[in-house]
């Protein structure tokens, strides 16, 4: 039995490894089918590989990240030859999400994301904070090696800090929710119901329709969180960000006759509003419905201590004590 968990371990490790390196590549050819063109360079609104890779750290350990750089291998291998500039990429790609695993990890992040300090150090500590690296890194050697000028390297920079964020604010949580997803009950099923049809209908319409419709998502947003918390409002955002996204690199809708710099803007803002209303909102709910039933709890634990106490004290009175018998007349 020993012998074969000491095999089992090392073999579980190789597939956890592996499956995290394929997710990250799938993510990066995802990522790179929406791409949008700034001052000559292609950056990709939304990087999922981020969030892919922020979320394997936080669930299966940092000891899983040889699969993020060969993931990272082999989207860089995609794009381009290998070189020293590939190199730098690959340590940029690696050590960005490696921080965001070691910050949150120092704030004390739970992966449940039942309190509202967990989704803030999600968004500002995992997201803004540690993707700092993979973009002044990336922007850099580029620069440094001649592939973009050196005025070019803030507006290289921005895109690539705002698109692996968004790939944090975006798909971490959903990747971190899902194992913990329970079915609804059946009472709201029908609602459940009405919301993924309300969602699949009105989105669509919204992201590809002429005029800035985009801010009718934002009630949808907020149904999710008040009655599906985080699994609901995030799947709602993801959802919206995908349709958003997509119309904005094929230049419909909202984003129709807009620049280059003006269609980033726009989709930067709308995914990163999506993202914060989805998981700060849904945060306060959950926490607010935690705190409701540890009270609850203790409520009812502080009943049953009265019942018994008072069961005890009256006890006694209904028998003779000990010793006593019945006293003649």
């Amino acid at each position: 039995m020993v012998a074969r968990e000491d095999l089992r371990t090392p073999a579980v490790y190789v597939l956890q490894t592996l499956a995290v390196a394929a997710c990250y590549y799938a993510g990066g050819r995802l990522g790179l089918l929406y791409e949008l063109r700034v001052d000559g360079s292609v950056v990709s609104p939304v990087w999922p590989p981020t969030g892919i890779a922020v979320a394997s750290l936080l669930i299966l350990g940092p000891r899983v990240w040889p699969g993020i750089a060969l993931g990272a291998l082999l989207v860089i291998v995609h794009l381009t030859p290998p070189g020293p500039v590939s190199l730098g990429l690959l340590f940029a790609g690696t050590a960005a999400p490696l921080c965001a695993y070691w910050l949150l990890r120092r704030a004390g992040f739970r992966t449940d994301l039942g309190r509202l300090r967990d989704c803030l150090s999600l968004v500002f500590l995992g997201g803004f904070a540690a993707m700092l690296v993979s973009s002044t890194i990336a922007a850099g050697l580029l620069v440094v090696s001649g592939d973009l000028p050196a005025g070019s390297f803030w507006s290289a920079w921005l895109p690539w800090w705002v698109g692996d964020a968004m790939g944090v604010l975006l798909i971490a949580p959903v990747l971190l929710i899902l194992p913990r997803v329970r079915s609804p009950q059946w009472s709201r099923w029908r609602e459940a119901t009405a919301l993924v049809v309300t969602a699949a209908v009105l989105v669509p319409v919204v992201t590809h329709a002429q005029g800035s419709l985009l801010f009718v998502v934002y009630p949808l947003l907020i149904w999710a969180a008040l009655r599906f918390e985080l699994p609901g409002s995030t799947l709602c955002a993801l959802f919206a960000s995908f349709l958003a996204t997509g119309a904005a690199t094929e230049r419909t809708g909202p984003f129709d006759q807009l620049s280059d710099v003006y269609i980033m803007i726009t989709l930067h803002a709308f995914n990163a509003a999506a993202a914060l209303t989805s998981l700060l909102l849904s945060a306060v709910i959950t926490e607010q419905h935690n705190t409701r039933r540890s009270v609850e709890d203790a409520c009812k634990e502080l009943v049953e201590v009265l019942e018994h106490l008072t069961a005890g004290e009256s006890a006694p009175h209904g028998r003779p004590q000990r010793g006593e018998g019945p006293r003649a007349g």
